[in-house]
């Protein structure tokens, strides 16, 4: 944990998915204070007309992309969403997904839901101060 988790319909190649990766990660690690070698990316590719979102109520289905990002409960809605633009920002550059068709979701969790055995056990709380 924490596990960042990107749903698309198209393929990329495996070294720019490792790129991607490689970004999210630096970037979750940096502006969520947390370890980076307690990450997590998948990126899954669900194939042609695997994600679908209406975006106009009157209109039809489009293929989209979705973020499932788990983050430690306590980061504020201005963090949140802070990250959310900047791992977008990588997906759009590295992947070529468009911004008007990727959602972002998050779940929070406290340290006692995430565990790493080769880093000691349960994840370290976080404090909002820190």
């Amino acid at each position: 944990m924490p596990y960042l988790q990107l749903d698309v319909t198209g393929t990329y190649s495996a070294a720019s998915k490792k790129r991607l990766a490689a970004e999210m990660s630096r970037t979750y690690a940096t502006m969520m204070a947390v370890d980076i070698r307690r990450i997590s990316v998948a990126i899954r590719e669900l194939g042609d007309g695997g994600v679908w979102r209406i975006p106009d109520a009157a209109g039809e289905p489009v293929p989209v992309s979705v973020m499932m990002l788990d983050i430690r409960r306590g980061r504020t809605a201005e963090l949140r969403l802070a990250l959310a633009k900047a791992l977008c920002a990588h997906c759009i550059a590295i992947l070529g997904l468009h911004e008007d068709r990727l959602n972002v979701e998050f779940t929070q969790h406290t340290g006692d839901e995430m565990y790493h055995p080769s880093l000691g056990g349960y994840s370290p709380d976080w404090a909002p101060d820190e």
